[in-house]
């Protein structure tokens, strides 16, 4: 499931035109996955940073991105809530000022941000914000959802173009084709707007 996680953002990231780098192809003796980053991304373009970044970030921020440490968590059935991110110190440490002077060594340029690919936030608005505490303190320079970057890839995969070098996608296309994804399903990736109450006047009797 990591590999089908990571070709996700991976797919996602190019789709947005950035370079893509594999931070390490190799497993060290010494130190855990779950310890590295899984990306290091570059923007060839000039960033528009005219304006902060949000931490939850939406594919429309992307632009603004310069280069990043990228860690795919896709722990889908777990909500990233303040217990869980209290218990769990390893998988911040790709975040640590030792690594990210080991990427500007690495790969040049000023040092680079640290995002979070993660399945979901807490619902609700109180833990929500602590979790979002907890993440800066620990280095964190933002976070991007799973629901963003699924629904993303499947509103820009086109039917009639053959993606042979990408399973995952080629994937997407063919379940478009056969309309297994429609516009309507494509719809639950977007924020529901609330419907306007409407008063009833009671019929009056003739």
């Amino acid at each position: 499931m990591s590999g089908v996680n990571e070709t996700l953002v991976r797919e996602y990231f190019e789709l947005h035109n950035f370079y893509v780098r594999q931070h390490r192809k190799y497993i060290s003796s010494n130190v855990r996955t779950e310890e590295e980053a899984d990306f290091y991304i570059i923007n060839p373009r000039t960033p528009d940073t005219k304006s902060d970044l949000p931490f939850v970030l939406g594919s429309e921020h992307l632009r603004k991105l310069s280069s990043a440490l990228v860690v795919v968590k896709g722990w889908h059935t777990e909500t990233f809530g303040p217990a869980m991110l209290s218990t769990t110190p390893e998988m911040f440490r790709f975040a640590e000022s030792s690594a990210l002077k080991e990427a500007t060594s690495v790969y040049g340029g000023s040092a680079p941000a640290t995002l979070m690919v993660i399945p979901v936030l807490p619902a609700n608005p109180e833990l929500k914000e602590e979790s979002i505490r907890l993440l800066r303190e620990k280095g964190i320079s933002g976070v991007i959802l799973f629901r963003t970057i699924l629904g993303d890839l499947i509103q820009n995969i086109e039917i009639n173009r053959n993606y042979q070098k990408s399973d995952v996608l080629q994937l997407i296309r063919i379940l478009k084709t056969y309309d297994f994804l429609k516009e309507q399903q494509m719809e639950l990736f977007k924020p529901v707007k609330k419907r306007k109450k409407t008063s009833v006047k009671p019929v009056q009797a003739g």
